[in-house]
């Protein structure tokens, strides 16, 4: 299922689900008189006891309650419990600490490495994003999100499967100038990051991104950029060096616990961001400048700088 939180004609936030032929929107709660909760997190929370009763009633494809053209796509999980965020793509990583003076550390191959990001400053598709004030090279970051399902701690990362709601796209927006600066103080990142986490348009529940993976394990999606209307990055997921398994079992390692609703980042995917050609095939991003991000199956994340 391809799940949604959008805006109903009335300007009420409610959860749903996109009809199968992508039209239309169903509203759960109000398909199932109350027995479906009207938020995401909420649904999430109970999610194989709700799925149980969409099963018996035959929900999923229940005709729509609203065309998708008269809603707008919210967040598909607006208040996520937390949001970490991995470098786990070697190409990425190679390509950025170039452009910074950095070495890549050879710890970096011992262990997926990753930053807790603001999740208070969620958006969703066709949200405007204000650049930080200041800003002169905005950037934005090319990745696929996944949300957890299940509450656990010390996961085992064969296991991880089981802690998996689904997945999503994500727009790590980046303020490269004011991350350059703190990040010379050997923390973070941190003010660099935190004033725009975009994901959507929708989760893809984890049963229907399995047909995209590959012998390694991975997805074999391809991944894709573009800024008004120019392809920038060209990539496919299955590059990835560190999988989600292997990144849930770092971040719930001592005792950690994680819980429904939170998101894990991937990182960003080879080429998959501006840092990485040095601004060369694309100027930083300014006002009035449109970023589409593109992966298989998980559909088009569309924003606009202001």
């Amino acid at each position: 299922m391809k799940l949604v939180t959008f805006q109903t004609p009335g300007g009420e936030a409610r959860a749903g689900w996109l009809t199968p032929d992508g039209q239309g929107v169903v509203d759960m709660r109000q398909l199932s008189q109350g027995a479906l909760p009207a938020d995401m997190l909420s649904f999430i929370d109970q999610h194989e006891a709700y799925f149980q009763l969409i099963k018996e009633h035959g929900w999923a494809n229940a005709p729509a309650t609203h065309p998708l053209d008269a809603v707008q796509l919210l967040a598909p999980l607006p208040n996520p419990r937390s949001f970490r965020d991995y470098i786990s793509f070697e190409q990425h990583l190679l390509n950025a600490s170039s452009k910074f003076g950095h070495k890549v550390a050879p710890e970096w191959y011992e262990m997926p490495i990753f930053y807790f990001t603001n999740h208070q400053a969620v958006y969703g598709p066709g949200a405007d994003i204000p650049r930080p004030v200041g800003e002169t090279r905005l950037d934005y970051e090319l990745e696929m999100g996944c949300v957890l399902g299940k509450k656990g701690t010390n996961i085992a990362a064969e296991e991880a499967e089981d802690y998996i709601f689904g997945y999503t796209i994500f727009n790590d927006f980046t303020a490269r100038a004011i991350q350059a600066r703190e990040m010379r103080c050997n923390l973070g990142p941190a003010k660099g990051k935190d004033f725009a986490n975009v994901i959507g348009p929708y989760i893809l529940t984890k049963d229907e991104m399995e047909a995209y993976r590959d012998d390694t394990g991975r997805f074999n999606v391809r991944m894709t950029s573009r800024i008004n209307g120019q392809t920038i990055a060209d990539g496919n997921f299955n590059t990835i060096h560190y999988t989600f398994g292997q990144m849930m079992a770092r971040a719930s390692e001592n005792h950690v616990s994680l819980h429904p609703g939170d998101i894990i980042g991937s990182g960003t995917v080879g080429w998959g961001s501006l840092i990485e050609t040095n601004f060369e095939a694309h100027r930083a991003l300014e006002p009035g400048d449109v970023i589409e991000l593109e992966i298989d199956g998980l559909g088009v994340l569309r924003n606009q700088i202001v």
